[in-house]
């Protein structure tokens, strides 16, 4: 106990640290080699690594059902035109929900489900050609939500 005090200690001395202001830094694109497809997209005048789409749906059904959410995944893997590697879920116990994660070519999908919330967080990223957004209608479509929340990052801006 006493070890945990002085963790406890140490942590109140220490000065807060002060966060930088973040600042956009220019970098240089080099011209483009057809031989060589980074999957980098360019659109409407930006470039960047891919697209992470955030879904919330809230008052969702099949939350618990393994099977169900496997089908969506690759629904949505397919609905987005992307490819899929590998797909592994766990199951918790006890009416918990579900984890997992669908690993594509092109980045992944990843899932969390509260059951007893009826709440499931989508975490769908992908570069290239492939069009993340187009997963969101798979996944209302399968689980039937009161409501979606969605919110869209580009990663990787040059």
């Amino acid at each position: 106990m006493a070890r945990l005090n002085l963790v406890a200690a140490n942590k109140e001395a220490r000065a807060p640290r002060v966060r930088a202001t973040a600042r956009s830094v220019p970098v240089i694109v080099p011209p483009s080699n057809d031989d060589h497809k980074d999957h980098f997209i360019n659109r409407n005048g930006l470039v960047y690594a891919g697209s992470h789409v955030i879904i919330d749906l809230w008052e969702a059904k099949g939350l618990d059902d393994r099977d169900h959410i496997e089908t969506a995944l690759i629904d949505a893997v397919q609905a987005a035109g992307a490819t899929l590697l590998h797909i592994h879920l766990h199951k918790f116990e006890d009416g918990g929900g579900i984890s997992g994660v669908a690993v594509l070519a092109e980045s992944h999908i990843s899932v969390h489900t509260w059951p007893e919330k009826g709440y499931a967080a989508f975490d769908v990223f992908m570069c290239g050609d492939a069009e993340p957004r187009k997963a969101l209608d798979v996944f209302k479509k399968a689980f039937e939500p009161g409501r979606v929340v969605v919110g869209e990052h580009k990663r990787g801006v040059l």
